[in-house]
């Protein structure tokens, strides 16, 4: 099996029709779905957030089997991850895609468990320190892309698990939990 780094690509990832649209409906709609796994599944275990579709990215090139993925090939893949809420266009030419490898929900979720068993339910805390802290250190908190993070916060607040208060700059910005 084929590996990239220390992830395990799948076995369709040799097989070159995979990377060239597929016409027939059926066996394009098979060939999105492993794509968005793949995606997501590879994104999740780099830790990617956002994939340019200008920009090189791993997963759109095989040199094995000497095959990329034509640039409409990735916004059909990408579009088909948005169109599921597991993506989001960062821009209005799609140039540049918020992978949710976690919907906004789930990382909400994530947040409360962290704050619950790291004893943090009355506790101030600052957005940096939640992305790189001590508590975060090998959570999938760890490096989170800050405009997720703050989106999940924000859900959080509107349901009365925190407050946010804005410092003078965006590093020291705090979060009060009333979990």
């Amino acid at each position: 099996m084929q590996k990239l780094g220390d992830f395990k690509l799948p076995h369709f990832f040799n097989y070159p029709p995979y990377f060239t649209l597929q016409p027939v409906k059926d066996t394009r709609e098979k060939q999105i779905q492993l794509w968005k796994e793949l995606i997501l599944d590879y994104c999740r275990t780099q830790k990617i957030f956002v994939i340019g579709l200008e920009e090189e990215f791993p997963l759109f090139s095989n040199s094995v089997i000497e095959r990329s993925l034509s640039h409409e090939a990735r916004v059909a893949f990408l579009s088909a991850l948005v169109s599921d809420g597991r993506a989001e266009w960062l821009d209005k030419g799609h140039r540049k895609c918020l992978i949710l490898w976690h919907r906004i929900q789930d990382w909400a979720d994530i947040i409360l468990h962290f704050v619950k068993n790291n004893g943090l339910e009355d506790s101030v805390m600052t957005v940096e320190e939640i992305r790189s802290g001590v508590e975060s250190r090998g959570t999938e908190l760890q490096g989170i892309d800050r405009t997720i993070l703050m989106r999940a916060l924000k859900q959080l607040e509107q349901k009365g698990k925190l407050a946010i208060f804005k410092g003078s700059s965006t590093d020291d910005e705090g979060i009060k939990f009333s979990v």
